[in-house]
């Protein structure tokens, strides 16, 4: 009975060893944020933006290339990375974090949910805790994500010379859209 029970609990630690796990992600979600007034048009979108998404937990991580932002301006470009976001100082903003509301996510139903995501967003190398609304669209396989949030600079440590005070919004706008595919490991 002993070899029988040990057999058995064996096989179930194999199988919950080597079980396959899903995932959705993207190496190409974008990040879009706008820091303008009216006084000028100060926005950037990065399309190399890695999104990952655990929908069983609905533990969520972004990360991006803060040189990977590309503005109309090479000038302005060359600004932000260079006294802005000291981006050789600081190369990547990252999201961790999750979905508090997965459970009321059909993966298996296409249409809209509305979620809600908490965690830890760092930019600039300060982190802060966040909470963004967003939607997740499922669509077969695939999940449409995104959110539109607003971050303050002075949260983030990002300086703004008096200089350029009035062309530059101190509260930023920020998009987020990323096509997720289905990944099994």
């Amino acid at each position: 009975m002993k070899k029988i029970i040990l057999v058995a609990f064996s096989m179930l630690t194999l199988n919950s060893m080597f079980a396959q796990k899903t995932y959705y992600s993207t190496k190409s979600g974008s990040a879009y944020f706008d820091a303008g007034t009216g006084m000028e048009d100060i926005t950037a979108i990065n399309k190399l933006t890695t999104v990952i998404l655990d929908p069983a937990s609905g533990k969520m991580n972004f990360l991006l290339n803060i040189k990977g932002f590309e503005f109309k301006s090479q000038l302005m470009q060359d600004h932000f990375n260079e006294n802005y976001m000291e981006s050789d100082k600081y190369p990547t903003s990252s999201f961790k974090g999750a979905i508090s509301n997965i459970d009321k996510v059909n993966l298996s139903k296409d249409g809209s949910y509305p979620v809600t995501v908490t965690g830890t967003l760092e930019i600039h190398g300060v982190k802060n805790q966040v909470t963004a609304t967003g939607t997740l669209k499922i669509k077969g396989e695939t999940i449409e994500a995104s959110s539109d949030f607003n971050i303050q600079l002075e949260d983030y440590k990002i300086p703004v010379p008096s200089v350029v005070g009035e062309k530059l919004s101190k509260t930023v706008k920020i998009k987020i859209n990323a096509s997720l595919s289905k990944l099994v490991k």
